[in-house]
This record gives C-alpha cells, sequence and structure tokens, in this order.
C-alpha cells in the first residue's frame, strides 16, 4: 500500500547530474532547505501520459505556482541523467528542473518505488506529486494503488487548486502558421507583447497540412488563432480582440 508522508521529512539524497556536460551532484539540502518545492514523480521520460500531459502542464503553471511563492518545481522520475536531459531537451520544458533518481534512491525512502518489470521497466517511481516546504512534506497526492499508470490526482491543477484554489490561470493559446507567412509573425508579435505564451503548430511539420488546418479550424488561411479553445480568427482578428484588452 502506497503511504503519504505529510508532515515528514525528504529522504536525505545525493543525486548525480550532468550540467554543462560534466558531472556533478546535488543534494536534497541544496534542493528544499528554506524553499517551497513542488516535486512531481513519474513513471518514465519519453513515456506517453508523462510527455504529453503531466509535464506540459506543470510547465505551462511553473509561472503561476511562482508567483504564489513556489521557488522551484522538479519532475523526478528513475531513469538516467542522460535521458532526463534528453527529455528536458525534447519537451523545452525551460519552466522544471529534471532530478533524475536514477539508483531510486529518493523513490525508495518515500515508500514510491515499484516494480513494473511486467512492463519491461524494472523498479520505476509511482506517480505522484507533492509540496515540500523547508524540507517537510506539507501535502501529498499520490495516484490510487491499481494496476496501469491511474493518473487522476498528481496533475498541475491538482496542486494549484490546493495551493490557491481561486489562482488566475494563463490564458491557452494556440496559433497554427506557416512558414514565411508575415501575419502569422504579425499574430505572433502580437501576443507576445501583450504576454501572452503559445503553443505553435506549423504546417509542413509532422505530417500537417492544409487539409489539417481546414479540418480543425473550418478556415484555409494562416495564422488561425485559438484562446482557450475558441477560434479567434487570424491577425486582423486577434488585433481587434486584444485592443478590447
Amino acid at each position: 500500500m502506497l503511504s503519504s508522508s505529510e508532515g515528514k521529512k525528504v529522504p536525505q539524497v545525493t543525486f548525480p547530474i550532468r550540467r554543462d556536460n560534466e558531472w556533478t551532484s546535488v543534494t536534497s539540502d541544496e534542493l528544499f532547505n528554506g524553499q517551497t518545492v513542488i516535486v512531481f514523480a513519474l513513471p518514465g521520460a519519453f513515456t506517453p501520459t508523462c510527455s504529453s500531459t503531466h509535464l506540459p502542464r506543470y510547465n505551462e503553471l511553473a509561472p503561476v505556482f511562482k508567483e504564489l511563492g513556489v521557488d522551484r518545481v522538479i519532475c523526478l522520475s528513475v531513469n538516467d541523467p542522460f535521458v532526463m536531459q534528453a527529455w528536458a531537451e525534447d519537451q523545452h520544458a525551460d519552466n522544471i528542473e529534471f532530478i533524475p533518481d536514477g539508483n531510486g534512491d529518493f523513490s525508495r525512502e518515500m515508500g514510491m518505488l515499484v516494480s513494473k518489470s511486467a512492463i519491461g521497466f524494472g523498479d520505476r517511481s509511482w506517480r505522484y506529486s507533492m509540496l515540500v516546504k523547508d524540507g517537510t512534506i506539507e501535502k501529498m497526492f499520490i495516484e490510487p494503488d491499481r494496476p496501469g499508470d491511474p493518473f487522476e490526482v498528481s496533475d498541475a491543477d491538482t496542486m494549484l487548486n490546493y495551493i490557491k484554489p481561486d489562482a488566475t490561470l494563463p490564458a491557452r493559446v494556440t496559433v497554427f502558421t506557416k512558414p514565411g507567412c508575415p501575419h502569422c509573425t504579425r499574430a505572433k508579435s502580437l501576443l507576445q507583447s501583450k504576454g501572452y505564451k503559445y503553443e505553435e503548430i506549423k504546417l509542413g511539420s509532422g505530417g500537417l497540412s492544409y487539409s489539417t488546418l481546414q479540418a480543425v479550424t473550418g478556415k484555409g488561411t494562416t495564422p488561425q488563432v485559438f484562446i482557450d479553445g475558441q477560434l479567434v480568427g487570424g491577425a486582423d482578428e486577434l488585433e481587434a480582440l486584444m485592443a478590447k484588452r
């Protein structure tokens, strides 16, 4: 049975890491002492739920957490430092600190090291998140102990709701673009000037085509801008909307 460690100190562990292409190490004291830290632990780098949902949303909400007094947001996984470094680069998750628990020492001491040998993973971390203040675990959200890889409570929104239920969420912006499109550049520049972070989906990459654009937006021109799931339109429509804000 996976049990909570709320009220306890985090395990004292030294993590071997790679920094600037050199081996170094970081200790639990360096990561947690005198700081407010969010840790979200997951089974493995490059795995589907971790890459598509768990990590990206923490990266997206990290600026909100920091405004609320969180000093660092850590992604922890039982992977070696090279894998974690490659995953960080692949995900462009600049707001997250990646900590490889390669030997599983931290996860073991937390009581969160589980066997995934049935799928060839060996020992891995169970999926959970926690809020740590000055080295003491204040709150943990542990996924239910059942087969598979449940993902119900360790997400970034649940953590944010615990810290500040009425927090203002950043707008979720998506921009469909194509190479060489001046109106796309205009739309992106406007979003940047207004402080909006956005996801850019480029036609011509990853098999995306005008058919994709038509299917998703119902339009045949770029850019097409979505804010919080609502289609705004092109650069002119975006300028009109921003003029009202």
